[in-house]
Parts: C-alpha cells; sequence; structure tokens
C-alpha cells in the first residue's frame, strides 16, 4: 500500500509526526521530523516485510531519479503486525508487489472513483478491535475551503471497546463465534499508521499538531494505545513546497488559530477511516484457521437506530 505525491523527491512537501504507542516501526520517521518535509512516499506493509519494502523502494527510487544516489534520502516505509491471519514466517512481498502498488497509485491520481478499503493491499491481514481490520480512507472540507484527507491502517483494539458514535456497539453485538485455540487468539491486535494529507499551505510544525489528532479519532473508536501497539502517525500539506534545501516556495497561511477547523477535521475524518475499515472488510479465515470476524453493516445500523442515533 502506498501513499502521496510522485514529486516528493524534486520538492518536498512540509510534514511532521505523532507517536501515541510506540512499539511499531516508521523508517524515515525521525529525519521527516528533523527536517519537516517529507521526500518519498509513504510505503505501507506488514511487520516483518518492512526490510523488503524498504529494499524495493530504494531501488524504485534510484531508476526513477538517479540523483538519489547521489543525495540523502530514506524511503518511509510504516509497518503493523498482521501475523494471527497472515503467515508472517513466510517472507512474500516482493519488488513487483512493491512496483505494482506505486504504479496503481499513480494511475489513481486524479480520479473519481473512491479508493479501495478494507482487506486490500496491506490492509489484508489486519484486525480491528476484535473484527477484521484492514485500510480505511475519509476526507473532510473545511469552512474555508480546504481539504483534509486520511488513510490509515487498522491493526487494534478490543471487541468489548469499539464505539460508534458513542453507542458501545462492541458489547452490544455479544460475542464473536468461537476462535480457534492459538497463543495469540485472545491477544488483542495492536498498531495503527496513520496518514493525514491537506491542501492547506502548512508548515512541519502544523503538520506535527496535525498528525497528533489522529490519536482523538481513533479514541472516539475505542482505541486506549494498549502497551504493544504502535501507533504511529504522519501529516503533509500540498498547498506549501520546499526544494531539495528546504526552501519554501511560499508562505505557510494557515497556522494557530486557523488550524482548528483542520484540527476538528482531521479527527473526523480518522474516525471514520477506522469504521471504514471494518466495514468494508468481510470475515476472514487465516493461517492455521484463525479466523476474524466482518462488522456487519447491518448490525450497526440497528444498533445506532435503536440507541436512537438515526
Amino acid at each position: 500500500m502506498l501513499v502521496l505525491a510522485d514529486d516528493a523527491f524534486e520538492r518536498p512537501v512540509p510534514a511532521g509526526g505523532a507517536v501515541l504507542n510506540g512499539a511499531g516501526e516508521c523508517t524515515g520517521f525521525i529525519s521527516a521530523a528533523e527536517w519537516g518535509n517529507l521526500e518519498t512516499p509513504v510505503f505501507l506493509t506488514s511487520t516483518l516485510q518492512l526490510g523488503r519494502v524498504y529494499d524495493a523502494a530504494c531501488e524504485l527510487m534510484l531508476e526513477r531519479e538517479p540523483r538519489v544516489a547521489e543525495d540523502f534520502i530514506i524511503p518511509v516505509v510504516a509497518e503493523c503486525d498482521d501475523s494471527f491471519l497472515n503467515d508472517a514466517r513466510r517472507m512474500q512481498v516482493t519488488r513487483e508487489d512493491v512496483a505494482a502498488a506505486w504504479t496503481s497509485a499513480l494511475e489513481s491520481r486524479g480520479s473519481m472513483s473512491a479508493p479501495a478499503e478494507g482487506s486490500v493491499g496491506s490492509g489484508t491481514g489486519m484486525s480491528c478491535l476484535g473484527f477484521k481490520g484492514g485500510i480505511g480512507t475519509s476526507s473532510r472540507v473545511t469552512a474555508d475551503g480546504h481539504t483534509v484527507g486520511v488513510l490509515l491502517m487498522t491493526n487494534f483494539g478490543e471487541r468489548d471497546r469499539l464505539t460508534v458514535d458513542g453507542v458501545p456497539v462492541g458489547r452490544m453485538l455479544g460475542e464473536p463465534f468461537p476462535l480457534p485455540p492459538s497463543p495469540t487468539s485472545s491477544t488483542p491486535a495492536g498498531s495503527c499508521i496513520g496518514v493525514a494529507v491537506t491542501d492547506a499551505p502548512v508548515d512541519g510544525a502544523s503538520c506535527a499538531r496535525l498528525a497528533r489528532r489522529i490519536g482523538l479519532g481513533l479514541a472516539r473508536t475505542g482505541s486506549v494505545a494498549r502497551h504493544s501497539s504502535g501507533e504511529i502517525f504522519l501529516a503533509c500539506g500540498t498547498g506549501l513546497r520546499m526544494d531539495r534545501d528546504g526552501r519554501f516556495e511560499g508562505t505557510a497561511a494557515v497556522s494557530g488559530r486557523a488550524l482548528d477547523p483542520l484540527f476538528a477535521a482531521v479527527v473526523e475524518a480518522s474516525e471514520e477511516a477506522v469504521l471504514n475499515s471494518m466495514l468494508m472488510s468481510p470475515t476472514l479465515k487465516g493461517r492455521g484457521g484463525n479466523t476474524r470476524q466482518g462488522l456487519e453493516p447491518d448490525a450497526v445500523i440497528r444498533l445506532l437506530r435503536e440507541s436512537g442515533r438515526l
């Protein structure tokens, strides 16, 4: 799974990150925070595939931009552990998989079609709040006309904490079908990678503040950022670009209190993206018969109606 523009090497975008709980990995995170920009796409994968995706990303960038060999660059690759459903003992991701994801992302630019969600790409083996998780997206437009988009790879939480619009849906749905015996059967999934993108002209410091708000959206759905989870968030702004020396091509016009509408948009879009990642994922049986139940939209709608939310 890949996020972001193709020309970020020549014209980096302002960026910043935030960590809610750090039991995870995101290469390039430290340099992005230090320089306040992002100069590569964001690659998403499962935990033990991170090295293979990183290697492939380096090779592909060298082919696309030979100057990478003479400059400093670290691809941004983030991961979540999908070993409950996925056979993590096999190194499965190939260079061709990464190349195909990059090509697909480029071809989707300017499309009016909604992006694929649920059990797609790196989200295929993910679990969320006791149900099948995966990739979720959502967006908002502020009163000033700025767009905020959020993409999440969800792999966190316990079933009885699932909350939708304040309704404890997870507890109200009751227990799932029995899980097969497994050392990891009862262990709640951990981790969520979040990427927020806005077209507002914001600088790196403001992007870091936007990234932090992704965690508030997760909390609305039931996340408590467990000890072993890795909630790592990035945000960037395409309304302001930089050159390779870090000089801005314009002026950051949205900062301070003017960020409040963007904060609200990130929180709302993050909450919805979590739910979309689950509602778009059917029940999936994985390695050793391990199974994650899909969250049924009709059941959620019924509970919201009964609770007076609809």
